[in-house]
C-alpha cells in the first residue's frame, strides 16, 4: 500500500509550502479533539505493525493475515505522518461512542498453514500493533510466546483473537484509550499439519468510563497502560555533570588563559627600547610566540570555498536546531498528533537555507573568493546530496522488505518540489545579499606575500591530538543526556523535556567555543598559523564521538537487529555526527576568529 488517501488530493494543493504548514496537524498547542454526541460513531484506524525492539522497522497492519474489509479505505495523512511511516486504514471495529460492547464478532477465518507460520514468525519477533481512535495510538502485542524449561523444552505461541478497549471520556470528548489482553487466553498456533486449516474467531469488547480529567496533555505520565517503558525524567546526573565542565571550562578560559594573555600582551607591548634592552629574543621563544606570526595569521586558507561552505551550512542548522526547540519549549507540538516535529523540522530546513547561503556568501566574498556561484552550488549540496544518498540506500533498503517506512512516490516528489521551489532559490537569494553586502576582510595585521616557516611542532600540538580534545570534551558534556536523547529518537515516545534539552544545547555550544579559544591559543603560541581549518576541524570531531557513541549504543544499549533497523540505524546516525560537525565547526571557527581579531586589535605593532 503506497498510496495515501486520494492521490488528486496532493495535486490540488497550489503550493507546497502550504502543505508543509498543514502538515503539522491542527496548529500549534491545539489538540484536535473531535466531539461526541451518544451513539455517534468513533472510528478505529489500524495503522502499523513490527517488532517490539526495532522502531523504525513498521509493516502495514493488513500484512498480516488479520481481520480486513473487502475494500481497504486509508486516512489521508499529513506530510509528517506518512515521513513517520503511519499507514492508516479504516477497520471492521465499530465503535460508537459512550456505548459498551461485550465481545461481538469481528471476522470469521480460516488460515491456512502458510498464515498460520507468517504469525506465528511475527509472534516469535515480538510484533506488536499500533491501532488509532481519535488521533489517540493504541498499542498491544499480535500473540503470546512462552519459553520455559531446558530439559525438557517448551515452546508455545499463541494469538490473540480476542482485544478489550478500554476508552475514557470527559464530556463529549475522548481523553484516553487503552486496549488490554487481560482475562484472555490466547489461542494456540502449535501442532498444524502443513495441509490443515487453522478456523478463527476474532472477538472484541468495548467499555466506556468517565473521567474527571479535561484534557489529555492532564494525564499524569505513565497513566497511559505503560506498554512502552517511561524513562524520560529530569536528568539531574546530567545537568551537574554539564555544568561542573561548563563552569571549568569558562574558568580556564576567563581567568587561567586570560591572565597568560595580560602577561604576553604587557610583554610585547612594551617600548622598543624597553625590548632592546631586555631580553627581547625570548618574546619569540617558549609559548609565547604568537606575536612574531601577525603578519601571516590572517593569511586566507586552502580551500576557501569548502570552509565557507561549512560555515554556512553549519549556520543553518544551527537555526534549525534552536528554532525547533524553541518552538516545542512554546508547545507548538503536540504529542499527541503524528509527525508533527518532522513536518516543521522541514518547513524550517526550506526556510533556513537562506542562511546557508548568506554565510557562505557573505564569507567567501570577505576572504577574497571570486567564484561565487560555484561556491553557492557547493553550499546547496553539501547536506543535501550526502542526506539524497543516505536515504536512498535506506528507503530501497525499506522497500524491498514492504516497511510503510518506505516513502510513497507521492511524497518523494513532494519533498524534491519543496527543495527545488523553496530550499534552492532561498540559498541563491542568500547568497547574493550576502555577496552584495559583504565588507572587505578586517584583519588587524598586515599579510606578507611570502609565508613564514613554521617551526616543527610537538607531538601533542598535532591536528588528531587536537580533534581528540576538542571532540572529547563538548561529547562528554553531553554524554548522559545523549542516551535519553538516543532512547526517543530510536524508541517510539517523544521527547518532552525541552527545556533540559535547551539547557544542554546551550552548554553544548558554550563548550565548544571554550575549547576552541584555548586549542586555538595553543596552536598560535606554537608559532603555527594555520588555524583555520584547524579550528573547524577540532570542535566538529564531536560529530565523530557521537557517531561511535552510535555503534556502543547499538551493540550495548539495545536490542534492535535486522539489515532494516541496522540500515536505517547507521545511515541516519552517520548524518547526525555529520551534522554536529557543520554546527560545531561553524561555532568553533568563529569563536577562535574573534579571539584572534581580539588579541591582535590589542597587540601595538610597530
Amino acid at each position: 500500500m503506497t498510496v495515501i488517501g486520494n492521490p488528486r488530493s496532493w495535486s490540488c494543493q497550489w503550493l507546497p509550502i502550504l502543505i508543509l504548514l498543514l502538515g503539522t496537524g491542527h496548529g500549534p498547542g491545539v489538540e484536535g479533539v473531535t466531539h461526541y454526541k451518544a451513539g455517534d460513531p468513533v472510528i478505529l484506524y489500524v495503522n502499523k505493525v513490527g517488532p517490539y525492539h526495532n522502531p523504525q522497522e513498521t509493516y502495514h497492519y493488513y500484512q498480516l493475515p488479520v481481520c480486513c474489509p473487502e475494500k481497504i479505505r486509508h486516512k489521508s495523512l499529513s506530510l509528517g505522518e506518512v515521513l513517520d511511516g503511519d499507514r492508516m486504514a479504516e477497520s471492521l471495529y465499530e465503535i460508537r461512542f459512550r456505548e459498551n460492547v461485550e465481545k461481538r464478532i469481528l471476522c470469521h477465518m480460516q488460515l491456512s498453514s502458510a498464515q498460520v507460520e507468517q504469525l506465528r514468525q511475527a509472534i516469535e519477533e515480538l510484533y506488536y500493533f499500533e491501532f488509532v481512535v481519535d488521533d489517540l495510538p493504541i498499542r498491544g502485542f499480535v500473540g503470546y510466546m512462552e519459553e520455559s524449561g531446558f530439559l525438557p523444552h517448551s515452546h508455545k505461541i499463541g494469538l490473540w483473537t480476542h482485544l478489550d478497549f478500554h476508552l475514557e471520556f470527559h464530556g463529549d470528548r475522548i481523553i484516553f484509550a487503552n486496549v488490554s489482553v487481560r482475562d484472555v487466553k490466547p489461542h494456540s498456533l502449535d501442532g498444524l499439519r502443513p495441509d490443515e486449516f487453522l478456523g478463527l474467531t476474532h472477538t472484541y469488547s468495548v467499555r466506556w468510563s468517565e473521567t474527571s480529567v479535561e484534557r489529555r496533555s492532564d494525564r499524569r505520565r505513565g497513566d497511559d497502560g505503560g506498554f512502552f517503558p517511561r524513562t524520560l525524567e529530569i536528568h539531574w546526573l546530567s545537568i551537574i555533570n554539564s555544568m561542573v565542565l561548563v563552569f571549568l571550562l569558562v574558568g580556564f578560559v576567563a581567568v587561567i588563559l586570560m591572565r597568560v594573555l595580560r602577561n604576553d600582551l604587557a610583554r610585547y607591548n612594551l617600548d622598543e627600547e624597553t625590548t632592546s634592552a631586555g631580553s627581547g629574543d625570548d618574546f619569540d621563544q617558549g609559548d609565547n610566540g604568537w606575536k612574531i606570526i601577525h603578519t601571516d595569521v590572517f593569511r586566507f586558507p586552502p580551500y576557501r570555498g569548502l570552509l565557507c561552505a561549512v560555515l554556512g551550512v553549519g549556520a543553518q542548522f544551527l537555526a534549525l536546531g534552536t528554532g525547533i526547540i524553541v518552538m516545542a519549549l512554546l508547545g507548538m507540538f503536540n504529542v499527541h498528533r503524528h509527525g508533527a516535529i518532522n513536518s516543521a523540522a522541514i518547513l524550517l530546513y526550506a526556510l533556513t537555507c537562506c542562511i546557508s547561503g548568506y554565510v557562505s556568501s557573505h564569507f567567501y566574498r570577505q576572504i577574497g573568493g571570486e567564484r561565487w556561484v560555484w561556491n553557492i552550488i557547493l553550499t546547496t549540496s553539501l547536506f543535501s546530496v550526502p542526506f539524497f544518498l543516505t536515504w536512498s540506500v535506506v528507503n530501497s533498503v525499506h522497500w524491498a522488505n514492504g516497511s510503510t517506512q518506505a516513502l510513497p512516490a507521492t511524497t518523494i516528489l513532494l519533498l524534491l518540489t519543496v527543495w527545488l521551489l523553496v530550499g534552492f532559490p532561498l540559498t541563491v537569494i542568500g547568497g547574493i545579499f550576502g555577496k552584495n553586502n559583504a565588507s572587505p576582510f578586517d584583519a588587524p595585521c598586515r599579510t606578507k606575500n611570502i609565508a613564514r616557516e613554521i617551526p616543527p611542532q610537538p607531538w601533542y600540538k598535532s591536528t588528531v591530538i587536537h580533534m581528540t580534545v576538542g571532540g572529547f570534551l563538548p561529547f562528554s558534556a553531553i554524554s548522559v543526556e545523549l542516551y535519553y536523547i538516543f532512547a526517543t529518537v530510536w524508541g517510539r515516545e517523544q521527547y518532552t523535556l525541552y527545556g533540559i534539552l535547551f539547557f544542554v544545547f546551550a552548554i553544548l555550544l558554550s563548550v565548544g567555543a571554550c575549547i576552541s579559544i584555548a586549542l586555538t591559543y595553543f596552536q598560535l603560541s606554537g608559532e603555527d598559523y594555520r588555524w583555520w581549518w584547524r579550528s573547524v576541524l577540532s570542535v566538529g570531531s564531536t560529530g565523530l564521538f557521537i557517531f561511535l557513541y552510535s555503534v556502543f549504543y547499538y551493540a550495548r544499549r539495545s536490542n534492535m537487529s535486522g539489515a532494516v533497523q541496522t540500515v536505517e540505524f547507521f545511515g541516519y546516525s552517520l548524518l547526525t555526527g555529520y551534522v554536529f560537525f557543520l554546527m560545531l565547526g561553524t561555532i568553533s571557527f568563529f569563536s577562535s576568529l574573534k579571539f584572534i581579531r581580539y588579541i591582535y586589535v590589542n597587540l601595538k605593532m610597530d
